[in-house]
């Protein structure tokens, strides 16, 4: 039987000794889970950052995985953690839109808050729920325990308004929703939505003080400290600096304007 296998995201950042906390909590409990650290580089306290991280990366695993994501501005508030069925993956987390973006690609299909205190740590600090929490409660689902006894059940997850990409004659508009370690700047803008309009590849692309003329296939189409506009490995449209740093020459940050024109 493969071992059960639990990621980890957070905004603790890489080499966090809360991380390990975490694991260990985790391990203690079940010795035979597998971890899997998603990324700890979530900007601080971006919830944003969050959900976009953790759309990207968990259909790429199998199902019954249980992924605990804590980017968590409101702990020791009223808030709810929450445990989430979707995807056939549980999904452990503050009830604070962290779960938006892969609830809008993958419905939930059960939602319980995770109110059972037999299902935590004996001693609940006010600032670390993500390890006196989140962590047990995904040991305990890892073990096989009825995910319905972590607490009660709720009808809806927290929403965050996202942005939509504006469709007008000839022309989309979409915003940076969020960027990479290279400075790639990723869109809201998807491969499906460019072929739905007829997009050509001769269109313009425009974000902060570039312009690109025509989507490339391939960072070589142009030369080197150039821009470029391609679809990236998530078939969204991204803006990019061949070899060099998008981020950084145009100054840009989440939520700036790309516009698409043909």
């Amino acid at each position: 039987m493969a071992r059960p296998l639990i990621t980890l995201l957070t905004d603790f950042g890489d080499g966090s000794p809360y991380v390990a906390e975490m694991k260990g909590v985790i391990l203690t409990l079940n010795a035979e889970a597998n971890l899997v650290d998603l990324t700890h580089s979530v900007r601080p306290q971006d919830i944003r950052d969050g959900a976009c991280a953790l759309e990207q990366a968990v259909g790429r695993f199998p199902a019954e995985t249980i992924h605990v994501a804590v980017v968590d501005p409101g702990v020791g508030t009223d808030r709810e953690i929450v445990c989430v069925r979707m995807n056939q993956q549980y999904f452990i987390a503050p009830d604070n839109g962290l779960l938006g973006r892969v609830a809008m690609r993958y419905p939930p299909v059960r939602i319980i808050a995770l109110q059972n205190r037999e299902y935590w740590l004996s001693e609940v600090s006010s600032t670390f729920h993500g390890r006196d929490i989140m962590a047990p409660a995904a040991a305990y689902l890892s073990l096989g325990h009825d995910p319905q006894r972590l607490g009660e059940p709720l009808s809806k997850l927290v929403e965050i308004e996202w942005p939509q990409v504006r469709v007008e004659r000839n022309r989309l508009v979409g915003t940076v929703v969020s960027f990479d370690t290279f400075g790639n700047l990723i869109t809201d803008i998807s491969r499906s939505l460019l072929q739905e309009h007829g997009v050509p590849s001769s269109a313009r692309v425009r974000c902060g003080k570039a312009e690109i003329a025509g989507l490339s296939r391939t960072y070589k189409n142009q030369p080197p400290l150039a821009f470029v506009a391609l679809l990236g490995s998530r078939n969204m449209l991204e803006i990019s600096i061949v070899n060099g740093n998008a981020l950084t020459r145009l100054g840009v940050d989440v939520g700036a304007e790309v516009e698409v024109v043909w």
